[in-house]
């Protein structure tokens, strides 16, 4: 006699699973303009590489003849898959399930897809759309008691994993929909966290906000309003937002490329296919003479780096620096450089938040950094001392200085101040050069001529003259082929030849990591 009966009722059952919340729901669901959950993975993975774990896990009712008379599978999928591949783990939101809310939801399925990640050793996607936490205010009356957040039980280890992956795994987050509560804490805990344009994130909704608010709250606001795509990638709640969802599929699977699995391995190198000593003539004329004109920094990235390979993250936050991750020579590296037309290139508290997160990621997963420096410092002025940036900008000191890949700095033009003087770690080797338009010092000359020269100045008959007078003196003195004399600056370099030198530097730094876990565990 065989299992045959029960194979039937296993396929019946799965079946019941694939139909998640009804034809109706799964209806509104594309009408929206959304896909099921079922439909984001399968085009997030590599084609027929989900294996699903946990279908059968939901709420069923049974009959008095103790058949199975009806069955809503739990809103959460999970299982593992490949991307370019590479094993990962996945776990999905089903919004066609009570919206995602944890009402219809088995903690203990997101458990163990961050435990499967962590324990295996591979990268994680979230695929988030509800809140994803405590349930619903009618989990009160479903349950007959209220939740204690964070009190005792297995599905409490969720909290645990949602950080801790960060030390561990890479981890990315794809927020699909309306994204609220965990969810959006779920989204934020991540290495990478992409959005729909469509979608909005916020910590509670518009309802909750309009009923718990201040009274400045209680204006009608809606999604958009309260947690759109251009406030959270605006604020860096979130890293990138894309017209699509096949867009953020893409975006997640591109961020993968330059990872390795875990912090047990290290990155992995393209094939390449760019000349490592390829020179472009446009860099030499790249910065204006005019020490105060902006010029575009994303040409230079395109055209130092391998052709196509430049992934930029949180565009929209922290705008006066650029943070993205790149291939030299098919190696991947972490890159940051200095954007001059967002606060001439100062760091803002903002900046610095944005520093600090990305030189934990490149130290978590053995990127080596190049930076691009053009930084007159930190930024000054009353903005500068509400949002404490000295503050956030010692954090970024102690970020950059407590990091131990290899690093190697190219000065294209500003390096002043105590953020100038990070433009390496202290303390330690790293490789350096400075293009022929870099010029530096503790502070601009602009402001403080007048606080060291005012006995002079004031002794003059002719203010301006001998001012004028003064600057045309110091600036002889502070060319860079003085700071070379003393070797205070490495060397000097034609820019046209940095993609070469950054090449080599990449080829080299690969022969210092180690696949170890960092000494700091990264925080999100």
């Amino acid at each position: 006699m065989s299992w045959q009966p029960e194979l039937e009722e296993l396929r019946d059952r799965e079946r019941l699973a694939r139909a998640m919340g009804g034809a109706e729901k799964v209806r509104r669901q594309h009408e929206a303009g959304r896909l099921t959950v079922r439909e984001r993975i399968a085009r997030l993975l590599d084609p027929g590489s989900f294996h699903e774990i946990g279908a059968l896990a939901g709420r069923a009712t049974y009959g008095k003849d103790g058949d199975l008379a009806e069955f809503v599978p739990a809103n959460c999928v999970i299982g593992r898959g490949r991307v370019e591949g590479r094993p990962v783990v996945v776990t999905g939101d089903d919004f066609t399930v009570r919206g995602g809310s944890a009402d219809a939801t088995i903690p203990e399925k997101t458990l163990l897809a961050e435990q499967m990640a962590a324990e295996m050793r591979v990268p994680i996607l979230r695929v988030i759309e509800g809140s994803g936490g405590g349930g619903s205010v009618k989990t009160i009356e479903t349950t007959g008691r209220a939740n204690l957040p964070g009190g005792l039980g297995r599905s409490t280890l969720v909290f645990h994993y949602t950080t801790a992956n960060l030390a561990a795994v890479p981890v990315v987050a794809l927020g699909l929909g309306s994204v609220a509560g965990l969810g959006a804490a779920r989204l934020a805990a991540s290495h990478f966290s992409v959005m729909t344009k469509s979608s909005a994130v916020f910590v509670a909704g518009p309802p909750v906000v309009a009923r718990l608010g201040g009274s400045h709250e209680r204006e009608t606001l809606g999604k958009e309003t309260l947690g759109g795509w251009e406030i959270q990638t605006g604020c860096g709640a979130v890293d990138h937002a894309v017209d699509s969802e096949e867009a953020a599929f893409a975006a997640a699977r591109r961020f993968l490329s330059y990872l390795p699995a875990s912090v047990h391995e290290l990155p992995p190198r393209a094939v390449p296919q760019d000349d490592p000593a390829r020179r472009e003539e446009m860099l030499l004329a790249a910065i204006p003479r005019d020490r105060r004109a902006a010029y575009m920094m994303r040409p230079i990235l395109d055209a130092v780096f391998d052709r196509g390979s430049v992934f930029e993250t949180g565009k929209f936050f922290g705008r006066s620096v650029i943070t993205a991750l790149a291939r030299l020579d098919g190696y991947p590296v972490a890159v940051l450089a200095s954007d001059p037309c967002f606060h001439a290139g100062c760091w803002t508290a903002d900046a610095c938040q944005k520093v600090v997160r990305f030189v934990d990621l490149a130290e978590t997963f053995h990127l080596p950094v190049v930076y691009l420096v053009d930084c007159p410092g930190f930024q000054i002025g009353p903005e500068a001392e509400r949002t404490a940036t000295i503050r956030h900008g010692v954090r970024a000191m102690a970020a950059v200085n407590q990091s131990t890949v290899p690093w190697c700095s190219v000065i294209v033009r500003n390096a002043f101040g105590v953020a100038g003087a990070v433009h390496q770690p202290a303390g330690r080797f790293a490789q350096r050069h400075a293009w022929l338009s870099a010029f530096w010092g503790s502070l601009p000359l602009e402001g403080g001529i007048e606080a060291a020269y005012r006995a002079d100045l004031d002794a003059a008959d002719d203010r301006a003259a001998k001012l004028a007078e003064i600057e045309a003196r110091l600036e002889q003195l502070r060319s860079p082929m003085r700071t070379a004399e003393a070797f205070w600056v490495e060397e000097l370099i034609d820019p046209r030849d940095t993609r070469r030198l950054l090449c080599d530097f990449a080829a080299q730094a690969r022969t210092r990591l180690r696949p170890d876990p960092a000494r700091l565990e990264m925080r999100p």
